[in-house]
């Protein structure tokens, strides 16, 4: 008897995986032609001089080529310069504004996150032709205007050298921060309100909570946050792309928009997947040493 019931149930496990399986298949194969398959195939073009006809193993001369290009360097210090000055002003700015939310009541609270978060719905072309307006080089320009109040002469601020980077980098400032603004507000809701009444008991002043309450408890979701706007802004395209082309004279060229250019302007493929990897590899150690050095008390 307690054969057959083992036996009936190896069946029903048996069946329970085959079913498991089945319903995570779509994912998986999704994984694989998507994400697996295209990671795989970069790094075997990377290798060679690409052509569709017909490609030619060139062993580790796409990767000599990056190293020793000169552009490549600038694109990854504009990439990094433009991602030390954006990452943190959107976490300081986010949290201020998930602070500010919280005292608000329950319908303030969703209404505020909803017109925050609006701008991340948006399409990112239509933001850039807006910005684009705002920048204006003409003295007509929302921007040249605002200056002109000042005394300030008119500004080619995407055309200069001098100013296209700071365009970019002010225009991230004031652009979307919904995504951030909610995930604050959450963990925000998720402190213990004993520790505030603990606080009060102590006589604690607003800042003190600040400092000894919240950012501690906020440190999973800060860690999460940095790794992933790091992530996000190693990989900017878009803002550059259609801002700036990356000029003038590369200034606002990012590595993301180098490798597009070498693929698609250049059709250099095999180099632009030598490219890809190796922002891949810098994004991986950048993250790595986030974890390593930040994430050392941190608890999931």
């Amino acid at each position: 008897m307690a054969r057959g019931t083992s036996t009936i149930k190896n069946r029903l496990n048996r069946g329970d995986s085959a079913w498991a399986y089945a319903f995570i298949a779509v994912a998986l194969i999704g994984y694989a032609l998507f994400t697996a398959y295209p990671v795989i195939s970069a790094f075997i073009i990377s290798f060679q001089e690409y052509a569709p006809l017909g490609s030619t193993f060139i062993g580790f001369d796409n990767y000599a080529d990056i190293f020793k290009s000169e552009l490549f360097g600038k694109a990854v210090w504009n990439t990094a310069f433009y991602t030390l000055l954006t990452v943190p002003v959107a976490l300081i700015l986010s949290f201020a504004v998930a602070i500010m939310i919280m005292p608000l009541k329950k319908w303030a609270q969703t209404t505020f996150k909803a017109i925050y978060y609006l701008p991340a719905v948006a399409s990112g072309v239509a933001l850039s032709v807006v910005w684009l307006w705002i920048y204006d080089p003409l003295p007509g320009g929302i921007l040249n205007q605002l200056i002109s109040l000042f005394g300030i002469e008119n500004q080619n601020w995407l055309g200069s050298s001098s100013t296209s980077m700071f365009s970019l980098v002010f225009m991230s400032w004031l652009s979307s921060h919904g995504t951030s603004i909610i995930i604050y507000v959450a963990a925000l809701l998720g402190i213990d309100e004993s520790y505030y009444e603990a606080a009060d008991i102590d006589g604690a002043s607003f800042w003190q909570k600040m400092w000894h309450i919240v950012i501690p408890c906020l440190k999973p979701t800060t860690l999460f946050l940095l790794v992933t706007g790091v992530i996000g802004s190693f990989q900017v395209f878009q803002n550059a792309y259609l801002m700036t082309g990356g000029g003038p004279d590369h200034s606002t060229t990012m590595v993301g928009l180098l490798i597009f250019d070498t693929a698609f302007k250049y059709f250099e493929f095999g180099k632009a997947a030598a490219q890809s990897l190796v922002l891949a590899l810098m994004i991986g150690i950048i993250a790595l040493i986030q974890f390593k050095f930040l994430g050392k008390d941190v608890e999931y």
